[in-house]
């Protein structure tokens, strides 16, 4: 791997997020409620802006942490990051910064996405006292507001366009939702994904679509891989050390921090994975051939943040502040397949209700259809605890 260009950023940065065509980056301030934004180029990284760099530092309690970080989304083609928190939602520019009028109030922290074409803000949870039970479509040009379902992480775009990929979560079990990319609210589809737990990270698609991985979770430093569009697992990993339990102490926030909660990413090369670690290493792992090749890009320093920029460089982050710009290897066709998002479509229709035992659910290997969790009666050890939960539910019925 190659170094195109480094630079100390001044803190350190625990979430990178690269916008999907220009070369801008955000990133998260892991000791305030701040992001910076840089600008790269070959040979050239700088810092061109922030938002809410408060001198206000996070308490030693996560659930703290988890209040007061801000979400933030870059729209599709211009440079245009928008901020939410749980007190408002602002847009930056190169300009400057501007607030976004008619976003219903919440009393909760808010996740933010732009649709595909980046006309609408999708706004989780929603509004009033039942927010979690909703999400909030804004209209940026009209200012007009709709009510739409409940997701919560994040929302991931399939590359080639007309899907998307969300979570619904409870602390038991979290759905993967798919979505048509055409409707300004989201309609989800009846097949489903179904995770163990809860506490995931947004899905990241492989720029190919061929996979996509989903990072989490709460009680497990989970990392698992599905082809799409079969949704069958093909990886699962377990980084570093399970929770202790909520809210999280400062020391196991040290310590998950290590194995960052943002330190995978696809480059350019179809089916290669990267991955930092604690020891200042990317690995390089090939998802077919489960072969492993292991790059030292921060000697003493921990991978704090790892993301890929739309040209396929990798852009890693470490706890002694350094901001790396590499070259993501070798480039192959990664054009995304718009068959494969015919072909799941074909397999499903729009759900008319969200309900585990009313979906087409896979956990990478079973499935069920609607009814077939209703007689569950049994589950092993081995069986995701939602699956025990349910078996545990049929037998008191």
């Amino acid at each position: 791997m190659e170094t195109l260009t480094q630079m100390r950023s001044g803190a350190t940065i625990e979430r990178l997020l690269c916008h999907p065509r220009l070369p801008l980056i955000a990133g998260w301030d892991s000791e305030r409620p701040a992001i910076r934004i840089w600008e790269y180029a070959v040979g050239q990284l700088r810092e061109i802006g922030s938002v809410g760099a408060e001198p206000v530092v996070y308490d030693a309690i996560g659930y703290d942490r988890f209040k007061r970080t801000p979400s933030a989304a870059w729209h599709p083609g211009e440079p245009q990051l928008v901020i939410a928190d749980g007190h408002s939602t602002t847009c930056w520019t190169p300009s400057g910064i501007t607030a976004i009028d008619g976003v219903p109030p919440t009393e909760y922290q808010r996740e933010v996405a732009f649709s595909p074409d980046g006309q609408t803000l999708w706004l989780s949870p929603g509004a009033g006292e039942d927010g979690w039970e909703s999400s909030t479509t804004l209209d940026l040009a009209s200012g007009a507001t709709a009510v739409g379902p409940p997701w919560d992480t994040g929302i991931a775009a399939y590359p080639g366009g007309g899907l998307l990929a969300t979570l619904q979560s409870d602390q038991g079990a979290t759905l993967v939702l798919f979505s048509r990319d055409t409707e300004p609210v989201l309609r989800p589809m009846r097949r489903a994904l179904v995770l163990d737990c809860d506490g995931y990270e947004t899905p990241i698609f492989s720029p190919d679509g061929r996979h996509f991985a989903v990072r989490g979770n709460a009680y497990d430093n989970s990392l698992e891989v599905f082809e799409f569009p079969s949704l069958r697992r093909v990886l699962g990993l377990t980084l570093g050390d399970p929770s202790p339990g909520y809210p999280y102490p400062q020391e196991w926030l040290d310590s998950m921090h290590a194995w960052s909660r943002h330190n995978v990413a696809f480059g350019p090369s179809p089916g290669v994975l990267w991955i930092g670690t604690p020891e200042g290493t990317v690995i390089e792992f090939e998802i077919d051939g489960k072969q492993v090749t292991e790059h030292e890009v921060l000697p003493g320093s921990m991978v704090t943040a790892l993301a890929a920029a739309a040209p396929g460089e990798l852009i890693v982050a470490g706890r002694d502040g350094t901001l790396l710009v590499l070259s993501g290897g070798r480039a192959g066709p990664t054009e995304a397949s718009t068959a494969a998002v015919a072909e799941f479509l074909a397999g499903t229709s729009e759900a008319s209700v969200i309900d585990m035992d009313q979906l087409d659910l896979t956990d990478g290997y079973r499935t069920w259809r609607p009814g077939d969790l209703g007689t569950v009666t049994d589950a092993s050890d081995s069986d995701p605890s939602w699956l025990k939960i349910q078996a545990a539910m049929n037998r008191r019925i």
